[in-house]
């Protein structure tokens, strides 16, 4: 049976007390391995480069680069990291320029250290981690942004969906943008999480893509959901 595998975790945060924080609560999950602290935006891309790491943690307010611009940079580089940021600021306009640059997820800082590590891990599987306040009115706002066309696109922007969407999988596509697992899915549309999972593993092949991220991502740089 083969090990679980453990997710390389980077932190970049210009606090070093908040790195010395969460790098001890990470380091004490048996599925997770700090694999590194950067203090500001320009070192975390310098780090990500070297470590490759699963998830990043990225502040948003940070010295020589923002985390907004270490996102846009470190995606651009290394599409398979997944970037949460995490900051004390639940603002509308930091998590569309977060979503913009490639971000998967947005956590604040006071919540819960499972809430942490829950986003962690969901990132680490490819899932969105959207799950404050104004997170929905960013979705819909970066979904305007690049909506205007009604062309259905690929995940880089550019081609053509492998086969079109059903009405049931646009529906889905549109819950997942706003980070809901399959279960809740399910109980939202009143289907069971069997047919969901289902739904989701054929929008993956029709997006080409590996992962609901990458499809989420997809969707909402072209515009596919509202």
């Amino acid at each position: 049976m083969p090990a679980e595998k453990i997710i390389q975790v980077l932190l970049a945060d210009d606090q070093k007390m908040i790195r010395q924080g969460f790098g001890y609560i990470i380091g004490l999950q048996n599925d997770m391995r700090l694999a590194g602290e950067a203090s500001d935006g320009q070192e975390a891309v310098e780090i990500a480069g070297k470590v490759k790491p699963d998830v990043i943690l990225m502040d948003v307010r940070m010295p020589r680069m923002s985390g907004i611009e270490a996102t846009a940079e470190i995606v651009r580089r290394l599409p398979e990291t997944k970037i949460v940021i995490l900051t004390t600021f639940d603002d509308q306009e930091y998590i569309y320029q977060g979503i913009r640059s490639g971000a998967v997820g947005y956590l604040l800082k006071d919540e819960e250290a499972e809430s942490m590590l829950a986003a962690i891990r969901a990132a680490s599987r490819g899932e969105a981690v959207f799950k404050t306040g104004r997170a929905a009115q960013a979705l819909s706002r970066v979904a305007q942004t690049f909506g205007n066309s009604r062309r259905e696109a690929g995940p880089d922007g550019s081609g053509i969906l492998l086969e079109p969407l059903t009405e049931r999988e646009k529906e889905i596509l549109q819950e997942m943008s706003y980070g809901l697992r399959n279960d809740e899915i399910a109980r939202k549309l009143v289907i069971t999480e069997g047919t969901v999972k289902s739904h989701v593993h054929r929008i993956l092949q029709k997006f080409g893509c590996e992962d609901r991220t990458q499809a989420v991502v997809a969707a909402l740089r072209s515009g596919m959901v509202r």
